[in-house]
């Protein structure tokens, strides 16, 4: 694992377009990345969004080839750390399709609107991701 650099964006993005997760806005600069390699390619990649004294945990994604192993688990735990690091908790996602992975994880449904406001404020809450979109949340 390794915090990525601007060299990694299009492979984190490709990666990310790859598992139907939003990229319009890799650039910002409150996102911090972190990614994991094998055979010298990116096999999967995590985000930590700084949001006030809250962070957003952002694309969490993980080669096909590579699902099943344990890889989104070390990525997660690497996200929580980073987040900590950084002074940012709880730590909120939105997720369509790993609900059950996050809550074996730790983390619980919560209401849209109970996220910190800080969050809500986010592209990630007020465009990218779909109004249907479970919110979950953790204190790390």
């Amino acid at each position: 694992l390794r915090v990525a650099v601007p060299a990694d964006r299009a492979s984190i993005a490709a990666l990310l377009a790859q598992t139907g997760l939003p990229v319009d806005d890799l650039d910002d600069p409150a996102i911090a990345f972190v990614v994991g390699e094998a055979q010298g390619l990116i096999a999967g990649v995590v985000g930590v969004q700084d949001c006030g004294d809250a962070g957003l945990l952002r694309s969490l994604a993980v080669r096909a080839d590579l699902r099943g192993g344990g890889h989104g688990t070390v990525l997660l735990r690497a996200a929580e750390t980073l987040a900590r690091a950084r002074g940012r908790s709880p730590l909120v996602l939105l997720t369509q399709t790993a609900e059950a992975f996050f809550a074996r994880h730790g983390y619980r449904v919560i209401p849209r609107g109970e996220a910190p406001a800080s969050v809500r404020a986010s592209a990630e809450f007020r465009a990218l991701c779909p109004a249907s979109a479970t919110c979950m949340a953790k204190d790390v």
